[in-house]
């Protein structure tokens, strides 16, 4: 089972980790510190960035580096190419042999896709901040303002990492396997659906929103609260039994194949998530409470 601290570091300990590295020559391998804020509502999290980010810490723009955007048949937010994200990490400063830690603004909903893009690449070290910004705030540690625009790197990610489900994939993975719908339960319900065409989920899904993961300081639960979390909706219950995850557009279903990862289950996750399944009218909708 991975240990809890490969996966995340609090803040103290990102402090003095940053403190430690401030000594090392040029060109060595150091912690990259990458601020991924976004949420739906205000998707451009530059303005906050630049009102107050960690020291150091380079911002991330998940709508143009962490996305790519083309027809609605391919969902809202479909991955960048390698290309593209190659040239984004370098941007971000990004050298072979670093260390990375990602946050955003609260809860890490949103970094939580970089670290799954980054591993997808094939960069060993990759963490979230647990708590985000707001516990590096409420540990007292220092913000600076203003923008950071390191020296570009030289980093080449691969791709193919992670698994993942194609679009093809989705409906025989749901019959067989379990396929967790991390949205809100009201859009899993098709209660409402406030963004994509069509509201309801996949057919066979189970309905776990991905906020569950955490603790009212927005800290992701122990390994052993969230395996059992999964295991109410007969979620990894046995070794080696995949469990896939999609949400709306396929960012905070990173989040629930990162909680996977902590409670020592192997996640697999359906980029195009619901806004690409929606945008099929030939594939079919569930509604209602239960798969």
């Amino acid at each position: 089972m991975t240990d809890r601290s490969e996966l995340l570091i609090d803040a103290t300990e990102l402090h003095a980790e940053l403190r430690r590295e401030a000594a090392l020559a040029p060109g060595a391998a150091r912690t990259r510190v990458l601020d991924v804020r976004w949420t739906l509502p205000q998707p451009d999290g530059r303005p906050a960035y630049l009102a107050g980010h960690i020291p150091g810490a380079v911002y991330v723009d998940l709508e143009t580096e962490l996305s790519e955007h083309g027809p609605a048949t391919a969902g809202r937010h479909p991955l960048p190419s390698p290309e593209a994200l190659t040239a984004s990490a370098r941007r971000w400063g990004l050298h072979p042999g670093d260390r990375v830690v990602a946050y955003d603004g609260g809860g890490n909903l949103s970094s939580a896709r970089l670290w799954w893009l980054l591993r997808d690449a094939g960069v060993a070290d990759v963490r979230l901040l647990d708590g985000a910004l707001p516990a590096w705030v409420a540990a007292g540690l220092p913000l600076e303002t203003g923008d950071v625009s390191p020296e570009p790197g030289t980093l080449s990610p691969g791709a193919g990492s992670m698994p993942r489900i194609e679009l093809s994939d989705v409906a025989g993975f749901a019959r067989d396997h379990a396929l967790l719908d991390a949205r809100a339960a009201e859009r899993y319900a098709g209660v409402e659906e406030p963004i994509d065409p069509r509201a309801g989920h996949v057919p066979g899904a189970r309905s776990l929103p991905t906020g569950g993961n955490l603790d009212a300081e927005g800290r992701f639960l122990p390994a052993a609260v969230l395996r059992a979390r999964f295991a109410s909706v007969g979620a990894g219950e046995s070794p080696g039994e995949p469990v896939g995850a999609y949400c709306g557009s396929g960012i905070t279903a990173s989040h629930t194949v990162f909680a996977l990862a902590l409670a020592g289950i192997d996640g697999t996750l359906f980029p195009g998530s619901w806004s690409q399944w929606a945008n099929h009218p030939e594939l079919p909708v569930a509604t209602g409470e239960t798969p």
